[in-house]
């Protein structure tokens, strides 16, 4: 049986709302690198736990659903942002893309202040 979920429907409405809103690129890299789908021409998180965010791809015209997992298990909030910053980070890399630079305030692919994945 799984643990259950650290993060209330409140937060994982905010967080996949959020990184589905202002982060669609962000969820592609992911997705292509870290969710076994290199041809994915689109993405969406649907949700998230302690142990992973959920996504849909399209691939070769067809949605399925992914799962990538986070490095280490997240309990806080912050800590999501910290982690979808990080995926980004090792997709680019992964790819062999340029990340984009951080944002004013540390934030990076997941935001800043209170637009971030902390919305």
């Amino acid at each position: 049986m799984s643990p259950p979920n650290p993060f209330s429907p409140d937060v994982v409405a905010a967080v996949t709302a959020h990184m589905n809103g202002d982060h669609p690129e962000d969820t592609l890299l992911i997705c292509r690198a870290f969710g076994g789908a290199p041809g994915a021409t689109a993405a969406r998180m649907t949700g998230l736990d302690g142990d992973g965010g959920d996504y849909a791809v399209t691939e070769d015209g067809a949605e399925r659903a992914v799962r990538v997992p986070w490095g280490r298990p997240l309990t806080e909030r912050p800590q999501i942002r910290a982690e979808v910053v990080r995926l980004y980070r090792e997709a680019c890399s992964a790819l062999g893309l340029v990340p984009r630079e951080q944002h004013p305030g540390g934030a990076g692919a997941a935001g800043s202040g209170r637009n971030s994945t902390e919305a």
